[in-house]
């Protein structure tokens, strides 16, 4: 991918993410979406969704993610993906690991065009991954799709979250992705909504020692490693690697934050701090367009808005992208344009969007 240095975050996201459907044949304890086997009678049609294609083409936004609930439960997806790589997109598509995920279907989304599949690891062992997912034998098969996507030349992304369940055996989870055929890592830390807020969180302390964890392994990572909705990681990384920075008022992600592709060219980093509202933008299965699926707040909805312009003007992304609005220790730290806290994780504890994020334990 060439250059993004430039990328202006109140013009366009850098990367917009498609809930293809609400229908899922997982029961995820941690879901935002609550997804379960239906599929809402609104979402978009075929040619709705096209439309939305085209306006996230037309934003010059250059990354297109269709997650769910499953991807795999649209039967158009191939047509869809076909349509927006025809029109220049980088597509991404985060399926379930459901019977419905077989080689077949694999083929069909590499022929279509797709650039990076992502399969969902949770765990080092199988009953805590079965348990997370309430399916029994989802690791298995997990292990199983990823030979299957690596054997149909599919860049293969793992996307793992991290809290209570798993954060004692980190070691082991990095030990069992490092030995897998990807090109991409990328690690979640719970944001309380959908399901998830009936599940208990990882102190500050504890986000801390898993950033150093994170930190060692991103070191020597033969791929890309990117950490979601812990954006106080960004300031970890800063204080590692220029920890004057912050001091002489220079600060800039460290290159490993930055590498914009992976090894084989796969899509990477955003050239800079991403966050809810700013350089993405979440769109709904029925269209509804939000600053994050973490952050469901509706500005606006495809069926009759543009994007574009929900996006650049819309008062709660407006708000999301000046740091000056921050409240708490995010409103008075020198890091907070690259980092800025989660805001996700700020509105489902406090209700509060713009309110310090909890789960960081720096003391600006």
């Amino acid at each position: 991918m060439k250059s993004l240095s430039s990328f202006d975050f109140n013009e366009r996201p850098f990367i917009a993410i498609w809930e293809t459907t609400h229908a899922c044949g997982l029961a995820c304890v941690h879901c935002r979406a609550k997804a379960d086997l239906n599929k809402l009678p609104d979402e978009l049609t075929t040619s709705e969704a096209k439309k939305l294609i085209e306006d996230v083409a037309a934003m010059k936004t250059p990354v297109l993610i269709f997650s769910g609930g499953d991807a795999l439960q649209r039967s158009d997806l191939p047509e869809l993906v076909r349509h927006a790589k025809s029109l220049g997109l980088r597509i991404g598509v985060i399926p379930a690991v459901t019977p419905d995920l077989t080689p077949r279907r694999l083929e069909e989304l590499k022929n279509a065009g797709v650039d990076q599949l992502a399969l969902s690891l949770d765990a080092a062992d199988s009953q805590t991954h079965d348990d997370l997912r309430q399916t029994p034998g989802v690791f298995e098969r997990t292990l199983q799709a990823v030979g299957w996507a690596h054997k149909a030349k599919l860049s293969v992304q793992i996307n793992s979250l991290v809290n209570v369940h798993n954060a004692s055996q980190f070691d082991r989870l990095t030990a069992l992705i490092e030995t897998f055929p990807i090109v991409f890592w990328e690690i979640f830390f719970l944001v309380p909504t959908g399901r998830g807020k009936d599940l208990t969180l990882l102190t500050a302390r504890a986000f801390d020692e898993v950033f150093e964890k994170i930190y060692a392994f991103q070191k020597r990572a033969p791929f890309v490693v990117k950490v979601t909705e812990a954006q106080h990681y960004r300031k970890f990384c800063i204080n590692r690697e220029a920890p004057h920075s912050a001091r002489n008022g220079h600060l800039e992600l460290p290159e490993m934050l930055r590498r914009q592709s992976g090894p084989d060219g796969s899509v990477g980093h955003a050239p800079s701090g991403v966050n809810s509202g700013k350089g993405f933008v979440f769109i709904s299965c029925t269209g509804e367009i939000m600053p994050s699926g973490f952050l469901p707040l509706a500005a606006g909805n495809v069926k009759k808005d543009s994007i574009g312009e929900i996006y650049r003007n819309a008062a709660v992304f407006k708000a999301l992208r000046d740091v000056k609005r921050l409240k708490g220790k995010c409103g008075r730290c020198a890091f907070n344009e690259l980092c800025g806290g989660s805001r996700s994780r700020a509105w489902a504890l406090t209700g509060d969007y713009l309110a310090e994020d909890p789960a960081c334990s720096y003391q600006p």
